[in-house]
């Protein structure tokens, strides 16, 4: 009979101690259910958070490609308004493939007829001082200075007027510009560089997308 009752005791001991340790694992398997679950929540909520949008485009276009032939654009307007002066005051010579043109403030000129006739510098240029009002662009690894709608980078201890990459990205154009329309579609133009309408975080900004290629 003692030993009845001491077997019944240690079976239910048995019992006690084999669910004690079941609720143990349960209880194990619910917290790194939940760690789990929280952890696969955060991660999804980072990367929502994080994936931005950078640029979007106000009309999608068909953009035209590196190098535009000047017979493929047409200006919306018929002539290109024509600047001249009769002097440029502190103007500096600089001779360019054997032509002579004249600077002053970030401004280009050639000599016709007793004028001076403003014209945007040719690429290869060079000054020795940046204008003031300058400001820098960066486009991946190239930083640019850019003024009144003229690139320059810095070579040595002098800037050089340069076409922009593809894809740079611009807040303001010249006054200047000019609208012209490649296969249909309308552009912005200044000093034979295309430009295309953009939103950068919702603010309006202009994407250069070609150069126009002078037909000789």
């Amino acid at each position: 009979m003692n030993f009845s009752k001491k077997n019944h005791e240690h079976q239910k001991s048995n019992n006690y101690l084999v669910s004690k340790t079941i609720l143990k694992a349960s209880i194990l398997t619910s917290l790194l259910l939940m760690a789990f679950t929280t952890e696969v929540s955060s991660q999804s909520r980072r990367s929502s958070t994080t994936k931005k949008v950078t640029r979007t485009t106000t009309v999608k276009k068909a953009t035209p490609s590196r190098r535009i032939s000047s017979t493929k654009v047409t200006y919306k307007r018929p002539t290109r308004k024509v600047v001249s002066v009769r002097n440029v005051p502190n103007r500096k010579v600089i001779n360019h493939n054997g032509q002579r043109y004249y600077y002053n403030n970030n401004r280009y000129y050639t000599y016709s007829r007793g004028r001076y006739i403003s014209i945007a510098p040719k690429v290869g240029f060079r000054i020795r001082t940046m204008p003031a009002h300058y400001k820098r662009v960066r486009f991946n690894t190239i930083n640019y200075y850019y003024v009144s709608g003229i690139f320059y980078t810095q070579l040595n201890n002098e800037y050089e007027v340069v076409d922009p990459k593809v894809g740079t990205i611009i807040y303001e154009l010249p006054d200047d510009y000019e609208k012209v329309v490649i296969d249909g579609q309308t552009y912005y133009e200044y000093a034979n560089i295309l430009y295309e309408k953009v939103q950068v975080y919702g603010t309006r900004a202009y994407e250069v997308v070609g150069v126009i290629e002078l037909d000789n």
